[in-house]
C-alpha cells in the first residue's frame, strides 16, 4: 500500500501546489491525506488525489466558501459537480451587481448628484382594480427581510391556491420605514379569487401566523420597474427616492403604504432582469 501513495513533497509537486497549502487544505476539511503515519505525522496522498487538489486551489482563488467547496470536491458526478458551481456562481454575478448598484447610488449621493441618480428611473402610473388581499404581517429589520419575503408570499400564494387562485401580482407594502435600525412593519399580499373561502383560510390554518384578509380599493399607483441587482437594500432606496420626487413634481398626493410589487419569477431571474416594480398609492392628476 505504501508504494501507491505519494510523500507530501511529492504530491505537492505533482499537484503543482505548495505542501503548506495542501497543509492547509487539510485542515480546513478540503482535502485530507489517504494516511498520515502516526509515529511521524508525516502526509501520504494517493495519486489520484491530484486532480481534486488542483480543483480545491482553483475554487479558493473564485473566493468560494469552504462549505461550497467541499460539496463541488465530494461528489462524485461531475455534472452535479457542475451544476454546484454554476449556482456559486450565479450567486457572485447577484451579489456583485448588487454592489455596482449601491455603489452608483452611494455615488450620486456622496456627490450630491441625487437628481441626476434619479432620472436614471423611468416612472409612470397605473391603475390597480380593487382587490381583495390574503395577507401576512412581521416586524422586520432590512437584513432579516428578503428571506422572510421569500418565505411569505410563498405561504400566501399556497393559501391563494386553496382560495379559488391568485388573482393578481403579489406585493409587500410598507406601513413603516424598514431599515438596519426601524422594523416596520411589512404587510405580505397576495390578491386572492375567492374572499369567503381566505377568510375562513385565514380563521383556521392561518390562524397561528395571524393572517388577514382585506379588501383594497381601486387606486393608482405611481411606479419605477428595477431589476433584480436593484432590489437589494439600500440600493433600493434610490428607486423609492425617484418615485416620490416625480410624485412631487408632478403634484401627486401619497395615498398610502409604499410598495415592492414582484411581478417575476425571482428564481430564474439574471441580475439584470426587470423584477419588481416599486411603487406608491397617490391620488390626484399628474401635471
Amino acid at each position: 500500500m505504501d508504494e501507491e501513495l505519494l510523500g507530501i513533497g511529492a504530491f505537492a509537486a505533482r499537484a503543482r501546489l505548495s505542501a503548506k497549502a495542501l497543509r492547509l487544505y487539510d485542515r480546513l476539511g478540503l482535502l485530507a491525506p489517504a494516511r498520515v503515519d502516526e509515529a511521524t505525522g508525516y502526509r501520504y496522498y494517493r495519486a489520484g488525489q491530484v486532480e481534486a487538489a488542483r480543483l480545491v486551489a482553483l475554487l479558493r482563488q473564485l473566493d468560494m466558501p469552504l462549505a461550497r467547496i467541499a460539496g463541488v470536491v465530494d461528489t462524485a458526478d461531475g455534472a452535479v459537480a457542475a451544476e454546484r458551481l454554476a449556482a456559486y456562481w450565479t450567486d457572485v454575478e447577484t451579489r456583485h451587481a448588487g454592489q455596482r448598484t449601491l455603489a452608483e447610488y452611494l455615488r450620486g449621493r456622496l456627490s450630491g448628484r441625487n437628481s441626476e441618480m434619479y432620472g436614471k428611473f423611468e416612472v409612470d402610473t397605473v391603475d390597480v382594480p380593487a382587490q381583495v388581499l390574503i395577507t401576512e404581517s412581521r416586524h422586520v429589520l432590512a437584513d432579516e427581510l428578503p428571506p422572510w419575503i421569500g418565505a411569505a408570499l410563498s405561504r400566501l400564494e399556497e393559501a391563494a391556491g386553496e382560495c379559488g387562485g391568485a388573482a393578481g401580482t403579489p406585493f409587500v407594502a410598507y406601513h413603516a420605514e424598514v431599515s438596519m435600525e426601524s422594523d416596520g412593519p411589512a404587510e405580505a399580499c397576495v390578491p386572492v379569487a375567492d374572499e369567503a373561502a381566505a377568510r375562513a383560510w385565514a380563521e383556521g390554518r392561518g390562524r397561528a401566523r395571524g393572517t388577514v384578509v382585506r379588501v383594497e380599493p381601486a387606486q393608482r399607483l405611481a411606479r419605477t420597474r428595477i431589476t433584480k441587482a436593484q432590489v437589494a437594500h439600500p440600493q433600493i432606496l434610490a428607486a423609492f427616492e425617484a418615485v416620490e420626487e416625480w410624485v412631487r413634481a408632478k403634484g401627486l398626493t401619497p395615498a398610502g403604504p409604499c410598495r415592492e410589487v414582484y411581478f417575476a419569477d425571482w428564481e430564474a431571474a439574471g441580475p439584470e432582469d426587470p423584477v419588481c416594480d416599486v411603487a406608491f398609492p397617490v391620488t390626484g392628476a399628474a401635471g
